[in-house]
């Protein structure tokens, strides 16, 4: 298993953005977690196509201004969909997730992602069935599986999303068995090193932390000790 670390920013110095992107990254980050919300389909109203756009230089691998670059992450809490994916596509976004109650048709959003240039994601709340998959499981790079209700962050894991992990894995492993292509396992809300063990042994490969990393003084120190986790995986 391939773990993946995504530091969402909307727990970082906004006054210093760039510098914070660079930090996080030279920290040991792999994937700039980026949330959008519009205070329609979210109670709560963040950023655009135009920060990702000024973000996307400073997410290199290691903060290096010559390091390849590194995914950029976009989890859209938006509705409607798809007037904005092109938009975050020329910002610079590699992965555009969203959630199925706030497209018409799924199944046409995620075709837009791709042909879009960019990785496609569906993105599941605590109350979402997974029923949603059944049918667009081809279309998908990305599952992401909300441990919070979606609109703030800071909050506490919800337990019932490891049981929701697991299933998701069974379906992405039986995915695969059969042909199909790789998808990620994301989980955004709540994670904090002394939980991402259990949420790895779960199933998940790829994990959203915000406050737990930008609230900390050293953010290498919190993503060794979550690194030293899942190696405990």
């Amino acid at each position: 298993m391939t773990y993946r670390i995504a530091p969402s920013i909307l727990s970082a110095d906004f006054a210093r953005l760039g510098e914070e992107v660079r930090n996080v990254l030279a920290a040991g980050a792999d994937v700039v977690h980026f949330d959008v919300m519009d205070n329609h389909y979210v109670p709560n109203l963040t950023i655009g196509p135009m920060v990702c756009e000024a973000v996307r230089p400073h997410a290199r691998a290691g903060g290096a201004a010559d390091g390849n670059p590194v995914p950029i992450d976009v989890h859209l809490m938006v509705r409607p969909v798809d007037r904005i994916v092109p938009d975050f596509a020329r910002a610079g976004a590699d992965i555009i997730s969203f959630h199925p109650e706030a497209s018409d048709h799924v199944d046409r959003t995620l075709g837009l992602i791709r042909e879009s240039g960019c990785k496609a994601g569906l993105v599941l709340n605590p109350a979402t069935s997974l029923d949603y998959l059944d049918h667009v499981m081809d279309k998908l790079d990305l599952i992401l599986i909300m441990s919070v209700n979606p609109g703030f962050g800071g909050q506490k894991f919800i337990a019932h999303a490891l049981a929701k992990l697991k299933a998701v894995r069974a379906r992405i492993d039986a995915h695969r068995a059969a042909g199909g292509q790789e998808i990620w396992l994301e989980v955004d809300g709540g994670v904090k090193s002394d939980n991402i063990r259990a949420i790895a042994q779960a199933g998940a490969d790829t994990f959203v932390a915000g406050s737990a990393i930008f609230g900390a003084a050293d953010y290498a120190s919190v993503i060794s000790a979550m690194r030293a986790e899942l190696a405990a995986a």
